[in-house]
């Protein structure tokens, strides 16, 4: 565990003003084509397509409880609160810094009363210790692990940007048995992973979630998929498994590089995909 940053749910005192060195170091962008304000570093990793097609592909409904791994400054977990009045959303993140600015985020987007920022370690067994994230207490978890092996990939300089993309072998693994416990018996969990590795999300997943359902995301038509947006839900019989269904992709741009009405409806115009619904 590296700190234990909590701000728990509409505790306003808990929220001190950006000191202005921070906010030097940042920007105020909007995202959701206006609907959300988010602070993030002005250098290193920033919020993209990967969180808002996240939470679009989250469903949610009122009173459920929702905790997002790897929250980074919560663009994904505050898109979901956002678009679910009555949801309650835990965001997990490992740097104290961008929990920082995730709580921030929560305070500037008036959802204090509904979403509390941690920082933590969703790896470490004693996650389940803090408040606000006990065993199968969740409806829902969504997570953006960090995508590449340290030991085959280069790792960038940057060390905020290493941390969310560069991890070894076997996190997404713990980051989804994580999961596991954080959900309750009907949970769903929805994540997002590198199509490359679609393999390595089935694996992990296998020994406990079912009914997986995975939506490519392209980059253009007739191009690789890039990205793979997934959904399980928690098994409650052990070897009770639905077949696997992957629903037709999205693509993000045409043949000429504009991006499509289907992915401008999702990332600036607030659609939900067909994940959601499911």
């Amino acid at each position: 565990m590296r700190g234990n940053c909590c701000v728990m749910p509409g505790s306003a005192t808990s929220f001190a003003p950006m000191r202005p060195d921070i906010a030097a170091d940042t920007t105020l962008d909007a995202v959701l084509g206006g609907r959300l304000q988010i602070r993030q570093p002005r250098r290193g990793h920033r919020v993209g397509h990967d969180a808002i097609l996240l939470a679009a592909a989250t469903g949610g409904a009122y009173g459920e409880r929702a905790v997002e791994f790897g929250a980074g400054v919560g663009a994904a977990g505050l898109a979901l609160a956002s678009r679910n009045p009555g949801l309650r959303a835990t965001l997990v993140e490992i740097d104290p810094a961008l929990c920082a600015l995730a709580a921030e985020n929560v305070r500037i987007n008036r959802l204090t009363d509904r979403v509390n920022v941690l920082a933590h370690d969703v790896t470490q067994p004693n996650l389940f210790a803090i408040d606000g994230v006990v065993p199968g207490s969740a409806d829902r978890v969504l997570m953006n692990p960090p995508f590449n092996d340290s030991d085959r990939h280069n790792v960038s300089p940057d060390p905020v940007r290493a941390l969310a993309h560069v991890a070894p072998a076997d996190t997404l693994s713990r980051w989804i048995g994580a999961a596991a416990r954080a959900l309750g018996p009907r949970g769903v969990l929805t994540l997002i992973w590198r199509a490359d590795g679609l393999a390595d999300v089935l694996a992990a997943l296998r020994h406990e979630f079912g009914g997986v359902t995975v939506l490519p995301v392209h980059p253009r038509p007739a191009a690789p998929a890039i990205r793979v947006l997934v959904r399980a839900g928690k098994s409650e019989r052990s070897g009770q498994r639905l077949p696997l269904a992957v629903l037709p992709g999205l693509e993000l741009n045409d043949q000429s590089g504009r991006p499509t009405e289907a992915a401008e409806a999702v990332l600036r115009g607030g659609n939900l995909l067909q994940l959601a619904a499911l």
